[in-house]
């Protein structure tokens, strides 16, 4: 498949990626209603009541396969009914007015996948202690990566809140479980000649609860997936 085979009209779906959020979901999915046309919620397998309340709130509700976000991510892009496909996360930290701008390259046949970029927009949760100084450098540096192996000029590899043409995302063959997808979805569509671009989109520290990301945990994972994209 290439560019141009992906005819995008205008239904935009959006889907809410959860675990554990029944604090901020009712305010997550009214947040999104007036920018989709059909909102999904892609639920971790969550022990809370995450996927009730969305339910009330008319969210079509899916049980990813519990292995992880990526898993959450490749389910999205199986159920969606819409011709462009948007990811945002449950805690808030994401802004829906971003969504429009978002979209709009997609729309207009101008870009293929479309990133929220933090480093254009700001951002209250890359900087602060430790562990944010890592998450930005690693973030940095495989960011730099991306950049030098396929020609481009991306500020944001890692943020999770984007746009994708579902027809695209459909095209392309994810394979990581957890937050490694992000890189791996840009890459992969890099490789296939799809366009990847990015806007302007500010991050908001969480409402409640802590990141889900552990570094040190799954650094190797990142270097990993970097790695062998990089070279495939």
């Amino acid at each position: 498949m290439n560019t141009e085979d992906i005819k995008t009209s205008g239904k935009i779906s959006v889907a809410i990626m959860t675990r554990n959020e029944e604090a901020t979901i009712e305010q997550a999915v009214r947040g999104v209603l007036p920018y989709a046309d059909e909102t999904l919620v892609i639920d971790g397998h969550s022990s809370d009541r995450t996927r009730e309340i969305a339910e009330s709130l008319g969210a079509k509700v899916y049980l990813d396969g519990g292995r992880g976000k990526g898993d959450g991510t490749r389910k999205a892009g199986e159920v969606a009914e819409g011709d462009v496909l948007v990811y945002i996360d449950a805690d808030l930290s994401h802004d829906p007015a971003d969504i429009p701008a978002m979209v709009a390259p997609i729309l207009a046949g101008e870009a293929d996948l479309v990133v929220g970029s933090r480093w254009m927009g700001g951002s209250d949760e890359l900087f602060g202690d430790m562990g944010k100084f890592i998450r930005s450098t690693g973030s940095s540096v495989i960011t730099l990566s991306i950049n030098y192996r396929w020609h481009v000029k991306l500020t944001d590899s890692q943020n999770g809140f984007r746009a994708i043409s579902t027809k695209v995302a459909r095209a392309i063959t994810l394979e990581e479980d957890i937050f490694t997808i992000e890189q791996e979805m840009i890459m992969k569509c890099l490789k296939a000649g799809f366009r990847v671009t990015e806007v302007p989109a500010h991050e908001y520290q969480r409402a409640a609860g802590d990141s889900q990301i552990v570094v040190w945990k799954v650094a190797h994972k990142y270097v990993w997936c970097l790695i062998k994209n990089l070279v495939k």
